[in-house]
């Protein structure tokens, strides 16, 4: 009697589980149109066009009195972005981990990159400071969103199902994402027939995400639980010692924090350091792409959402095909392979001619296979080198380079175009995030890493 108690416990145990992780899988549903839609296709090419309308002779706008060329601002939001993030990330991870009261912030953070994804409607004119200011707050709140939302990995899948999971949610999120870009592009290419104007259509499209974003995420919000932290449980008991009644520092303060507690797992750290600097390379593609297909290559709107789909679609695919590579030759392995491709296929947009939409789908093609895989092995990877109840800020280190809130990529990226006037220069320069990026994480040792972390080893990492 008792062991069959034992086996319907495990037995609910695992549904419960299985209930949670299918709600999380949702919320890269929801929140993935924002990547996609909004910061891939729409934004850059129509907020550069909106800062271009009301740039000087030189075309230069003045915010603050500084003069940006308009072909940067869209890059320089996405790096200012960043600043905001680094402040509030880390504040909110570790009031997560304290209180063990992750869903009501995921909430809030998701409530508020919605709704300036929608207030994106209102962009049109030469209002090119509005659009910055919504760009950076809903890129802001994505971060912190994704940061908590990653953060629930290592507690709702065992160590042998993480790869998986990891692998689903994204393809979840890739899949969302495609079926949001065939709307827009009926939308936008079929705009004269609802009566829309091209501009109209454009700003349709950017809050029709904001809208997706806050319905979805009702799912996750509705399946996830929140876990009792341990210094909770000591308050709780009446045992709680000053680290657990301690207020959470300020950004800054909080980050370096974690940092120094970081410090205590080099090799943690190591990995960390080797992940922000080739995902700040996939993220500034990501985010850029639309303006170097439409600026340098003079591709049409059409044609970038057409490539953007296929992106997504092979993303799908790309995903749970590298998740089960990584199964066999582990995840570490799996991502140093992503890496060359990554490599590989920037070096060939470097000599794409322009006007050639053809060659632009081999380049789409070729990022979608490894983008998906690339970026949900990293998290899984990283969610076995965490130390146990150190979950929510460690991610918040994590998440900083993520989702497209790099800020040395946009940076350089913007720089470049800048120094040069030549978005080819500025896409090339990026191979060096990538080529750094695999010599720091083939010196990471990830079993030893794991092992030091706290955490049992799988089989295959």
């Amino acid at each position: 009697m008792g062991t069959g108690t034992v086996r319907t416990d495990a037995a609910d145990e695992a549904a419960g589980r299985r209930r949670e992780q299918r709600g999380w899988y949702f919320y890269d549903w929801a929140c993935s149109v924002y990547s996609t839609s909004v910061l891939t296709v729409f934004l850059g090419p129509y907020l550069t066009s909106v800062a271009e309308r009301a740039a000087d002779a030189e075309g230069f706008v003045h915010p603050l009195g500084i003069p940006v060329r308009a072909g940067s601002f869209f890059a320089y939001s996405v790096s200012l972005s960043v600043i905001v993030a680094v402040l509030v990330m880390p504040l909110v991870g570790a009031a997560a981990d304290r209180t063990g009261r992750k869903k009501p912030l995921l909430a809030t953070a998701a409530y508020v990159g919605a709704t300036a994804t929608t207030a994106m409607f209102f962009l049109g004119g030469d209002r090119y400071l509005l659009g910055g200011a919504l760009l950076v707050v809903a890129n802001a709140a994505q971060s912190v969103a994704m940061m908590l939302y990653n953060s629930y990995l290592p507690q709702i899948a065992p160590p042998e199902e993480r790869d998986a999971v990891s692998s689903r949610g994204w393809a979840f999120g890739y899949a969302s994402g495609s079926l949001m870009l065939i709307v827009n592009l009926v939308l936008y290419l079929a705009h004269d027939s609802f009566g829309a104007s091209e501009s109209t259509a454009v700003r349709i499209c950017l809050a029709s995400a904001g809208l997706w974003w806050g319905a979805f995420a009702l799912i996750p919000l509705r399946r996830l639980r929140d876990r009792r932290s341990a210094s909770t449980a000591a308050e709780a008991d009446g045992t709680s010692g000053e680290a657990a009644g301690k207020p959470a520092a300020p950004g800054f303060r909080q980050l370096a924090a974690t940092v120094r507690d970081m410090r205590r797992h080099p090799l943690t750290l190591a990995f960390l350091l080797a992940y922000l600097i080739y995902n700040d390379g996939i993220q500034t593609v990501i985010s850029q792409a639309s303006i170097y297909g439409s600026k340098e290559l003079g591709l049409g709107q059409s044609t970038l959402i057409g490539a953007v789909l296929l992106v997504q679609v092979l993303a799908v695919a790309g995903a749970l095909a590298m998740g089960r590579l990584a199964r066999t030759y582990g995840a570490k392995r799996t991502i140093l392979g992503s890496l060359v491709a990554w490599t590989v296929t920037l070096a060939a947009g470097y000599f794409l001619p322009a006007g050639a939409p053809v060659w632009f789908f081999a380049l789409a093609a070729g990022i979608g296979l490894v983008l998906g895989g690339s970026q949900a092995l990293s998290r899984s990877l990283f969610s076995h080198l965490v130390p146990p109840g150190k979950e929510a800020e460690y991610f918040s280190a994590y998440e900083m380079s993520d989702r497209g809130m790099s800020w040395l990529g946009p940076l350089l990226f913007g720089l470049t175009y800048q120094l040069t006037g030549s978005y080819r220069d500025a896409i090339i320069s990026l191979v060096a995030f990538f080529v750094i990026g695999f010599a720091l994480l083939a010196r990471v040792p990830v079993r030893r890493a794991i092992s030091d972390a706290g955490n049992p080893v799988p089989t295959t990492i």
